[in-house]
């Protein structure tokens, strides 16, 4: 099922086709990726794990009514996937009880790295949440990760970033990390970015 649609990306439900399992073991399977993602279970490490992470992912998201999930990024032109992108409610500090603080992520294959497809596939899913009604969504990054912290500054609708603060998101017991933000004087909604392990 397609959830949304860009110029360049379909971001459809991912499916237990076995080219999509392949494709999400090969992404999740990748140090390169894992380690930025701070999961359990992560990286895979056999091709039916993939199955298993599905049905995490379904299972965490059914309640939602389609509005949340992890979604695959598709290219339009080729149908390659190239990776994912989540829209999903941040846990409480007890790790369990969902927030009204929302978080947008993507997670690519490195061959899809460097082509623009998480700024896309991120700044329309968070648009999307915005036009809903949500007044901010975080973008969540592991401390290091300066390519998707790059991916993160440039989602800010407002324009580029004025400013760093510091900010406990909740849920993460080591130190406060760098949120992004810009002062206003208007509200207006905006896509902020948090340091945090996902």
């Amino acid at each position: 099922m397609t959830v949304l649609t860009t110029q360049r990306l379909v971001l459809r439900e991912w499916t237990e086709d076995p080219a999509d399992l392949a494709r999400l073991f090969d992404i999740y399977s990748r140090p390169e990726v894992a380690r930025w993602l701070g999961a359990p279970g992560l990286p895979l490490t056999d091709p039916a794990q993939a199955v298993d992470r599905l049905a995490i992912w379904r299972e965490r998201h059914a309640g939602h009514g389609g509005r949340y999930g992890i979604w695959a990024i598709e290219v339009r032109d080729t149908g390659v996937v190239v990776g994912s992108v989540l829209l999903q409610p941040l846990p409480g500090r007890d790790e369990g009880t969902l927030t009204e603080d929302i978080e947008v992520g993507w997670h690519l294959h490195p061959d899809s790295w460097g082509h623009g497809y998480a700024t896309e596939a991120g700044g329309a899913a968070a648009a999307r949440e915005l036009a809903a009604g949500t007044r901010e969504v975080y973008a969540v990054v592991a401390p290091g990760n300066e390519a998707s912290m790059a991916v993160a500054r440039r989602h800010d609708p407002c324009g580029p970033p004025l400013g760093l603060v510091r900010r406990r998101v909740p849920g993460d017991l080591r130190a406060a990390r760098s949120l992004l933000t810009r002062p206003t004087t208007r509200p207006a909604p905006a896509v902020r970015s948090a340091w945090r392990s996902w």
